[in-house]
């Protein structure tokens, strides 16, 4: 039951994904189809409206895409939080047995396409990319996946969705140690004190949504002030949320069945409103919905549309405009860089790799891939849009040039990793599940 549970929940997270990618490609071919058109000062004008708000002590008034990339991403970055510590707790990661595979492949994956970014850029100026590469999409390498249908296989979709979460961790890791300003100390010892708090009541099941609502704003802000970048207040936050439940799920259902029978004896109107007996009862079964989820399982359900279906394709519009005119002012040698380096660093390093792993068994191949299969799974890993940009953007903050060379290399790495892939996993998924379905 356990596994039928978790084996839906799975498949719901990569349809709501593969959904996520096709809002993203339309997002980003929107932004560059408005960027190179007549009306390309519009979509600036847009982007670079200032909003917010501040007082004479200090304020907090920035750009509408700063707000997008410090802002909402912080949410994201606070999503990824809740992923990392469930897989950490009981999915895909919580053995040393079940992460180790994708754990290899996740290492090689941020590895050797950094490695390749570096043969390929030692020069100061370009030098400070070197993690952009580093990073998958998960979205869009789902929603490649799922044009393959039922033919590529769940075990498959599985280990790429693990992959990504480690791989995320490892971003956060990077963004936090090497992408981060002069560090004011103060006000980055006040966050964290916050965050400690927050860890000792999640540490004795005690939460509140309005405490988390709270506190996160005013960590979020130490630490924009303090110079680590503010999405990374999101993982930690996302660290202290409890996951356990208050009650169990059999007691739930034994509350549940007395509250359903009281409510059926309770007082019946007319006149098709409730009475204030049946309001209770209803309140009572809904307090207890609420001890039986988890605040972390909860918070996760909720935010993952918001995030999928607005925040992300939302990052992708306001950081997608590539000004196509501006080619000739391009560093072609980090826009080839960086495509190669998403492309083979991600598939040549992931199968090597993964490959002497398994020959000294130090991990297992998971049930149902084959070597074809982890190939196209590995080129698909070279789809590096979301945290690629972000990390740019970091990179070359005020390099507008070499930002848009670097934008246009993830966009170009993308797209062939995406279709290599495909291909790949289309000529080696044919027919072993067209066979399944013969029998």
């Amino acid at each position: 039951m356990i596994q039928k549970l978790y084996i839906n929940s799975i498949q719901k997270f990569i349809r709501v994904e593969s959904l996520s990618g096709l809002l993203l490609f339309a997002a980003t071919i929107i932004a560059i189809l408005w960027a190179n058109s007549p009306w390309a000062e519009s979509y600036k004008a847009i982007l670079n409206f200032k909003i917010g708000f501040g007082s004479e002590e200090g304020n907090l008034i920035k750009p509408l895409i700063l707000w997008i990339n410090d802002g909402l991403m912080a949410i994201f970055f606070f999503l990824i939080g809740l992923e990392i510590k469930r897989e950490l707790r009981v999915g895909e990661l919580n053995s040393l047995q079940k992460a180790s595979f994708p754990l290899v492949a996740a290492m090689a994956g941020m590895i050797f396409p950094a490695l390749i970014y570096f043969a390929l850029n030692s020069n100061g100026e370009t030098v400070n990319g070197w993690a952009i590469p580093m990073a998958t999409d998960i979205a869009f390498s789902l929603a490649i996946l799922k044009l393959l249908g039922n033919r590529a296989p769940l075990s498959l979709k599985i280990f790429l969705t693990a992959f990504a979460i480690v791989d995320d961790l490892g971003a956060v890791i990077i963004i936090a140690i090497f992408y981060s300003g002069g560090i004011q100390t103060t006000m980055l010892i006040s966050a964290l004190l916050i965050i400690a708090f927050m860890a000792l009541l999640s540490k004795y099941n005690l939460f509140s949504k309005y405490i988390l609502l709270i506190g996160g704003f005013i960590v979020w802000v130490l630490f924009l002030k303090s110079g680590i970048h503010p999405t990374i207040a999101g993982v930690l936050l996302a660290l202290t949320v409890p996951m356990s439940q208050k009650i169990d799920v059999q007691s739930f259902s034994q509350e549940l069945d007395n509250l359903v029978a009281r409510l059926k004896q309770s007082e019946n109107r007319r006149d098709q409103l409730l009475s204030s007996e049946q309001i209770e009862e209803l309140d009572h079964i809904h307090d207890w919905m609420n001890k039986v989820q988890s605040p972390l399982q909860n918070l996760e359900h909720r935010l993952h549309n918001y995030v999928a279906y607005f925040i992300i394709p939302l990052f992708a519009f306001a950081n997608a405009g590539i000004e196509l005119n501006v080619v000739e002012q391009m560093n072609l040698n980090l826009v080839f860089s960086i495509a190669l380096a998403l492309v083979l660093g991600k598939s040549v390093g992931i199968m090597l790799l993964c490959t002497l792993a398994l020959k000294l068994k130090i991990t297992q191949m998971p049930l149902g891939i084959n070597r074809q299969q982890l190939l196209g799974a590995s080129l698909l890993a070279g789809v590096g849009f979301t945290m690629s940009i972000f990390i740019a953007n970091l990179a070359f903050a005020h390099q507008i040039d070499l930002l848009n060379s670097a934008k246009a290399g993830i966009i170009l790495g993308s797209i062939i990793a995406g279709i290599a892939g495909y291909l790949v996993l289309k000529r080696n998924t044919k027919v072993e599940f067209s066979s399944l379905q013969n029998t």
